[in-house]
């Protein structure tokens, strides 16, 4: 499992990488995966920083973060 989470965390940080700011949504649809597997791999993708996770009105909102 852990091995299929973080193939999912490489998916999630290309297209990322390739459409900027996404609702979680659109994230769940564009790298079609299941939401919980995407879940889990966004999890792992901000605890390592790499993404920021914000909450608005309509959802949460995923982008990478900028490097420094």
């Amino acid at each position: 499992m852990i091995t299929q989470i973080g193939i999912v965390a490489g998916e999630i940080w290309h297209f990322l990488d390739k459409y900027g700011k996404v609702d979680l949504e659109r994230l769940v649809v564009g790298t079609e995966r299941p939401k919980d597997i995407v879940l889990m791999s966004l999890g792992w993708l901000a605890r390592e920083g790499h993404v920021r996770v914000d909450c608005s009105q309509q959802g949460y909102e995923i982008c990478l973060r900028e490097k420094k």
